[in-house]
């Protein structure tokens, strides 16, 4: 700054004004300062900035599960959204729930000085947040709750969720419903896993564990096991616990040339293009997103009410996947038959 305000004429305070956002300097001044910056090349060391008491960073981090998957992107995409309009710049990073990984990406934020963390916990902790040896800015929990009482949580109600899912396949003739979902050591897979129990046994039911399956990480695996489950249990309904294992089942249901009742946990794009489309239990991610913002602006506003959990409510969207398949009949078709 001290070479701006030579170039420019004017007195270092008055670069430091400018720089800062001040609105109240002569114009000429203004023009002045704006050429010399362009001149010299000049770019604000935010970081150092962010190390003066009452300075900050304007930035964000936030940690998610895997940015490939659809549902983080949308959620980061509804965060990213609403703190630029704060004025701030989010930086997301995947912790591809490696707990190491999520403590050194989380350390990594509070080296860059971060504002504020918004942060999607992973199947497995390495370290308790009381160890963390940094200073924690505001901190909100999305997705997923973690142990940490200064922290706000913003979740979906993924119990109630599979709850109804479930019990509208049971409605629907279903009498062997299998579960289909990831590592049971991720919290919105023992919710979903409850509320999957919760209707089968209100329905007078057994709850049969050759048909619950929690080895889908991805597509290609939930395909692998829906594949098993058709051939092998007598399964008439899938419940799919999260989006990929929904469109595994969806490849199952095609190279097996037949299919059952289906319905998967997050939308995801494509489910209402095949035929029957596929019910899903549809989270409402852009308000979780929002949300987790909104309550992350307040406290660096100055909010200081206590921490609070918030679970939202998820929607059931029908769309005929639920039915049995004697009932809609078998629309699936391999390329080669569409072609022939």
């Amino acid at each position: 700054m001290n070479d701006v305000a030579r170039e420019a004429g004017v007195a270092l305070k008055t670069v430091s004004r400018f720089v800062n956002g001040a609105t109240n300097i002569d114009p000429v001044l203004s023009a002045r300062i704006d050429d010399a910056i362009q001149t010299l090349g000049y770019r604000r060391n935010l970081a150092a900035a962010s190390i003066r008491p009452g300075h900050s960073s304007g930035v964000i981090g936030m940690i998610i599960g895997d940015l490939a998957n659809p549902y983080y992107s949308v959620l980061a995409r509804a965060v990213e959204t609403y703190v630029r309009e704060q004025g701030y710049l989010l930086i997301t990073a995947s912790s591809d729930e490696d707990g190491a990984l999520h403590d050194r990406l989380v350390d990594r934020l509070l080296d860059q000085r971060a504002d504020g963390l918004l942060v999607v916990p992973p199947r497995r902790a390495a370290r308790r947040w009381d160890q963390v040896l940094s200073s924690i800015p505001p901190l909100v929990f999305l997705d997923r709750p973690a142990a940490f009482e200064q922290a706000d949580t913003v979740l979906a109600d993924n119990e109630g969720g599979a709850y109804q899912a479930t019990q509208t396949l049971i409605a629907c003739g279903a009498r062997r419903v299998a579960f289909v979902g990831d590592d049971p050591a991720i919290y919105t897979m023992q919710e979903r896993f409850k509320g999957y129990v919760r209707a089968v046994q209100e329905a007078g039911l057994a709850v049969d564990h050759d048909l619950v399956r929690t080895n889908a990480h991805d597509a290609e695996q939930a395909t692998t096991t829906v594949a098993d489950l058709l051939a092998r249990t007598g399964t008439d309904a899938v419940f799919a616990a999260n989006n990929r294992s929904a469109v595994g089942a969806l490849g199952a249901f095609a190279s097996a040339r037949r299919r059952v009742a289906l319905i998967g946990f997050d939308d995801f794009e494509g489910a209402s293009l095949v035929q029957p489309a596929v019910s899903v239990v549809r989270q409402p991610i852009v308000e979780m997103g929002h949300r987790a913002a909104q309550i992350l602006m307040d406290r660096l506003s100055g909010g200081n009410s206590q921490a609070t959990t918030h679970v939202l409510p998820t929607t059931l969207v029908v769309r005929g996947s639920e039915q049995q398949a004697q009932q809609v009949g078998i629309v699936i078709q391999r390329d080669e038959e569409k072609n022939a």
